[in-house]
């Protein structure tokens, strides 16, 4: 499911209008509906307005399941060979390739690439 059909029927199962949400987030109604029609990105902090003004933890925008989520090994210390993947060969190469694109880009996009890039890493296990 897409993060605006969640965000929408979330507020529908809390039976709020977009109204509400603007008047508990600041954010104009309009912007609330692009959102959830998926036309447009909006950033972490804008997510974690929505979320609080839904009374919904911020990962439960993202999570699904009826468990909890789970808390995953990010603390665990990386090999070392692992983390220099991008200082030598291919891996230098394409590193200094998405540096250049990122630059190019904005905020937001930039903010909705870290996102797929988390979703890819967990759906593989990183």
């Amino acid at each position: 499911m897409m993060l605006g059909e969640r965000l929408k029927m979330t507020r529908k199962e809390k039976r709020l209008s977009q109204a509400d949400i603007e008047e508990r987030t600041g954010l104009l109604r309009c912007y609330v509906s692009r959102v959830e029609n998926g036309h447009t990105v909006p950033s972490v902090e804008t997510l974690e307005k929505i979320a609080q003004a839904l009374e919904v933890l911020l990962y439960q925008l993202f999570y699904e399941g009826d468990q909890p989520a789970p808390v995953g090994n990010w603390h665990v210390k990386r090999e070392t060979s692992e983390l220099n993947w991008t200082r030598s060969g291919e891996g230098a190469s394409l590193f200094a390739r998405l540096r250049q694109l990122l630059r190019r880009i904005g905020d937001e996009d930039r903010e909705f690439l870290m996102f797929v890039a988390l979703k890819m890493a967990r759906k593989h296990g990183s």
